[in-house]
């Protein structure tokens, strides 16, 4: 499955709070062998800069990995070399879609953020499944969205295990400059999740029980970001798919695990 040429909105930070979740909880992945596997983010859109940051962000934090980068418009793959001044180093960009390898290559994290939400939900098994082939034992497939400045985001990790992908968690993250509702994170689902938080669906549930949460601690919360860590408190005492973690609800952030 390779794809098809999407919107490719992009600006400078809007995945800027998902690259800090990976520095701060995804590094042993991230520095661990084969040191040649690749940090992938496929879909960068008309400029470079998620691709570029995320670099920036590993560089920092001591992972000198590959960063590749794909976009499956030819000419916007053109237009962002020219904006590799300043690129860390160990950066690609190239053509590519879901199939973004070539030769053997492999890849210890793929991200592919934004694209799905343009494709019919019954598209979206398979383009995981391309996303993930060729990750490493234990790599991991993000896939979701986030809102324009990427104040609110929903992202599936999707761990390579022996047999396939497995479903780890949803992971729900807000920076606050819009507030803080559990229901902003509905129109910021993966796509093919939108139905799951209709009635019967199996959301549904989960926002309620997080609604339920939020209403019932806000009155005491002094800021939208002690409104979320209170909520995620209450709602990891009523959801055992939610665990306890402070460390997390203080990055805005809170993960679902399936099952």
């Amino acid at each position: 499955m390779r794809g098809h040429t999407t919107r490719g909105k992009t600006r400078r930070g809007r995945l800027a709070a998902l690259d800090r979740y990976l520095i701060g909880r995804e590094a042993p992945l991230l520095t661990r062998a084969p040191k040649d596997a690749a940090v992938v983010d496929v879909g960068f859109g008309a400029r470079p800069w998620t691709t570029l940051e995320l670099a920036a962000a590993l560089r920092e934090a001591g992972c000198d990995a590959p960063v590749l980068g794909v976009e499956i418009d030819p000419l916007r793959v053109e237009q962002a070399r020219r904006c590799m001044g300043d690129a860390p180093p160990g950066v690609t960009l190239r053509e590519g879609g879901f199939t973004w390898w070539q030769g053997s290559e492999e890849a210890r994290l793929v991200r592919a953020m934004n694209i799905l939400r343009q494709y019919p939900p019954e598209a979206c098994a398979e383009a995981h499944a391309a996303l993930g082939a060729r990750l490493i034992p234990g790599g991991l497939v993000l896939e979701g969205t986030c809102a324009p400045r990427g104040e609110v985001l929903v992202t599936h990790l999707l761990r390579r295990e022996e047999g396939g992908l497995r479903r780890e968690a949803l992971l729900f993250m807000n920076d606050f400059s819009q507030g803080f509702a559990p229901i902003m994170f509905r129109d910021r689902l993966p796509q093919d999740l939108r139905r799951e938080a209709l009635p019967g669906g199996a959301l549904e549930a989960l926002f309620a029980r997080w609604a339920a949460s939020w209403e019932a601690t806000r009155a005491g919360a002094a800021t939208a970001a002690e409104a979320f860590a209170r909520s995620a408190e209450a709602l990891a005492q009523r959801e055992p798919g939610v665990a306890p973690d402070p460390a997390l609800w203080g990055m805005g952030a809170l993960l679902w695990r399936w099952g």
